[in-house]
């Protein structure tokens, strides 16, 4: 998730043990910075704070939501399923990054956040030309019964925010979805493991 990465502010990591279409009755909370998202220099991080904070402003802003970019680009494609889904608020008009999964072929959006519409055609990779790990986790993706917008649903809920970037992350073996929420000021991280989603 290239837009969770750029930010330094403090994450709150939301480990939840399945996904579930409600909200969850526990969460293992966990608090902290992860070592990635430190800066070198007390400049260096000043400067992130602020590019953090346009990113948020830019965001709440816009009139499409997560879930509706998500459900746009998979609307190009019947049967698509999101992989990964960033806002980027960084340049010109703020747009949303999607790509989805179908047919063998990973598919990159570009929707503008602000009327929904494609922005720049789209461009489709075959998943024969990824290394060994992303074809994997793109296959368990491919299995499981839920899809990255329920994560999303679920994130949010947990969280109290607004989700602006979500995917696939695998950590120790275990391919899980990985969402960034806005809650109020803060950015919160909410690392969710679908049902059936073990490594292979």
């Amino acid at each position: 998730m290239t837009t969770a990465k750029r930010w330094t502010s403090q994450l709150l990591a939301i480990a939840l043990p399945a996904l579930l279409i409600t909200a969850p009755a526990q969460a293992i909370v966990t608090a902290g910075t992860p070592a990635a998202l430190h800066s070198e220099t007390d400049g260096d991080a000043e400067v992130d704070r602020q590019a953090v904070s346009r990113e948020i402003e830019r965001f709440r802003s816009s009139s499409i939501t997560i879930s509706q970019a998500m459900a746009i680009a998979e609307a190009r494609h019947a049967g698509a399923t999101t992989a990964d889904v960033s806002f980027d608020g960084g340049s010109g008009v703020p747009v949303y990054r999607v790509k989805t999964l179908h047919n063998d072929r990973i598919w990159r959006h570009t929707i503008n956040a602000s009327t929904g519409e494609l922005v720049g055609g789209e461009a489709a990779l075959p998943l024969t030309e990824l290394d060994h790990e992303d074809r994997s986790n793109l296959a368990a993706l491919g299995a499981i019964r839920h899809r990255l917008a329920d994560a999303v649903r679920v994130a949010e809920r947990a969280a109290s925010g607004k989700a602006i970037s979500g995917g696939l992350v695998r950590e120790r073996g275990r391919l899980n979805f990985a969402i960034v929420v806005i809650s109020g000021d803060d950015l919160k991280e909410v690392i969710l493991e679908p049902p059936g989603a073990r490594a292979k």
